[in-house]
């Protein structure tokens, strides 16, 4: 709790009356001046600020329902809701009891909920062992949890089609 006095103090009556004022003293006449310390120097940035980028998150929390949205410039997008929409992004995370029904073209895509459409996982698709995913799924690397489903048209993303097939004869796919 703040006083009434705490940031704006008064100054009391006379405080500053009467007091001699004590200049500074002036150099020597003959003596050298003195070095100027120039402070250090800042460190310098090769990037300007608007270089730096934060990353763009969109959480579509519990409660939330939406419908016909087209998702744009969006970095990561988590569903804890209901969601209808279209998306180009780079990660993806369907929460337990979230709900993804569109298109969606992600880099990463951890699904521990329902997806239901299209779906293009350019580098990693994860469906954990409470995931649902149906429609036309294509993916370059797949990790699939015991107990999860998938349906519908599965496919490899063809850039991948060389590198999955050797960890497929291995038996790690």
């Amino acid at each position: 709790m703040l006083q009434k006095d705490g940031f704006f103090r008064r100054r009391e009556e006379g405080s500053f009356k009467n007091q001699p004022i004590t200049p500074a003293p002036a150099p020597a006449a003959n003596a050298a001046p003195a070095p100027i310390e120039s402070p250090a120097p800042a460190p310098v940035r090769s990037e300007s600020r608007a270089d730096e980028r934060r990353e763009a998150k969109l959480v579509v929390g519990p409660d939330i329902k939406m419908k016909g949205a087209e998702i744009s410039d969006c970095d990561t997008l988590v569903v804890e809701g209901r969601m209808e929409a279209t998306l180009d992004s780079r990660v993806l995370e369907i929460a337990q009891h979230g709900v993804f029904q569109g298109t969606i073209a992600v880099d990463n895509a951890e699904i521990h909920g329902r997806f239901e459409g299209e779906l293009t996982v350019r580098k990693q698709l994860i469906i954990q062992s409470t995931g649902k995913v149906s429609g036309k799924i294509r993916y370059a690397k797949i990790k699939i949890e015991e107990g999860a489903e998938m349906s519908g048209e599965v496919s490899m993303l063809e850039k991948a089609q060389a590198s999955i097939s050797v960890t497929r004869r291995v038996g790690v796919a």
